[in-house]
């Protein structure tokens, strides 16, 4: 077979056939309950068992599933796939404890919905942690504790989904994606310092180390990809938005800001509340997901916003940070 002959075989050859080269690509990684809305089936799951809720789900299969919490997210995430020709700059796994065989509901319900996902893995219980690194996942969303904090203490950016606000719709023609700064975007030296030793000390700390850039949190990797997408797409608005939402306060906005110039990363918002209530903000920013690490902040930002927490990282014994 000459060169020309083997070219168009290769041509030919289908796409989720060959292998695929993920390096370069936005990958996202998401939980079906937190893709998709499955409360009743999870609460079957509780009251009468696996059994029961494998028949409801093959039972069920041609049943289409309603949106979840991470579905508007995950949708306009995969639109920016229709901006560059030739080139895909997110993928999606849909990873589940589910088994392949009750899992028909979901791939119809991804089907049914227009979304271009092909691609999933399903555990049958075993934690989803150890996939992770395997597909390349940039950033990993679940309602299971336990998976997101292995994926936290494997240093990957994942979020616990809350249950979202009931009618919150965000707008489609451009992703806006907002963040807490510490133990989120930034490391959690400050927080610690602030929490350990109070607000005069956290203020000294911050101005002695004003031109020092902040260690990167679990968020920081996300965040330089999300920068890179939008250097990607040049043409008209931009496609995606990102915001900073900090209860800091000026006198310590100069290491931020001094950090995420090091690190090459625009911000296109920043609000720095010095302890004023986030959720007005995030409701005014029109966010598909807000990141945070404290539970008292999630909780009144889910009543407004799509919101994910950030556990903090578990150090083993004999570990160092």
């Amino acid at each position: 077979m000459n060169h020309v002959q083997w070219t168009t075989v290769i041509r030919q050859f289908p796409r989720s056939l060959m292998v695929l080269d993920l390096s370069n690509t936005l990958v996202i990684g998401i939980s079906s309950r937190a893709l998709f809305d499955l409360e009743t089936e999870d609460e079957l799951f509780r009251s009468e068992g696996l059994e029961a809720y494998c028949r409801f789900q093959i039972e069920n299969e041609d049943r289409q599933l309603e949106a979840g919490t991470g579905f508007p997210l995950v949708r306009a995430l995969l639109n920016l796939n229709n901006l560059v020709a030739d080139k895909r700059l997110v993928e999606v796994i849909i990873m589940s404890r589910n088994s392949a065989d009750t899992s028909l509901r979901i791939s119809h319900s991804v089907e049914a919905h227009g979304l271009d996902i092909t691609r999933g893995a399903f555990t049958s219980g075993r934690s989803l942690a150890p996939y992770l690194a395997a597909f390349r996942v940039d950033l990993f969303l679940s309602v299971s504790e336990e998976d997101v904090q292995a994926a936290i203490d494997a240093n990957f950016a994942a979020g616990l989904i809350y249950a979202g606000p009931g009618q919150n719709k965000p707008i489609e023609e451009q992703i806006r994606i907002a963040f807490d700064g510490d133990a989120v975007l930034f490391s959690e030296e400050s927080e610690r310092i602030f929490s350990e030793q109070g607000l005069e000390a956290f203020y000294e700390h911050e101005r002695a180390n004003a031109h020092r850039p902040l260690p990167e949190g679990p968020f920081a990797r996300f965040l330089k990809t999300l920068s890179f997408l939008q250097k990607e797409v040049r043409d008209g608005q931009p496609p995606i938005r990102t915001a900073l939402v900090t209860a800091r306060n000026t006198p310590t906005n100069e290491r931020v800001v001094k950090t995420l110039r090091a690190w090459g990363v625009r911000i296109d918002e920043s609000f720095f509340l010095g302890g004023l209530a986030k959720d007005e903000i995030l409701g005014a920013f029109g966010a598909h997901m807000y990141f945070d690490d404290q539970t008292g902040h999630c909780d009144r930002a889910s009543s407004v916003v799509p919101t994910a927490r950030v556990p903090h990282r578990i150090v083993a014994t004999g570990d160092s940070e």
